[in-house]
């Protein structure tokens, strides 16, 4: 097996959740800052696990599933302004995604 394609879901699955909790826990991480080094967020993973699930959740469903908690709850209490060098990182990194 060397592709993600070949991963059995159940493992990836874990890994998805456990990625999640991570991202849960780690509130000081900001997503600015997240698209600027790989050019997704936390908003990406919630709008990707609304696509997947084939029109049972809507992207407000699938980021609070990615936020443990509404996107506008999580950004009142834990986003910080993003700077001018944040945002100018952030759309260099998203310019390079396919």
């Amino acid at each position: 097996m060397n592709t993600i394609d070949q991963l059995d879901d159940q493992i990836a699955a874990a890994a998805f959740r456990r990625l999640v909790h991570h991202l849960q826990y780690r509130k000081d991480a900001q997503n600015v800052d997240l698209m600027g080094l790989a050019g997704f967020c936390r908003n990406c993973l919630g709008d990707w696990v609304a696509e997947a699930s084939n029109g049972t959740l809507d992207k407000d469903a699938g980021r609070a599933v990615v936020y443990g908690m509404p996107y506008s709850q999580w950004k009142a209490e834990h986003q910080a302004p993003a700077t001018p060098e944040q945002i100018a990182r952030m759309n260099e990194s998203v310019a390079k995604n396919g």
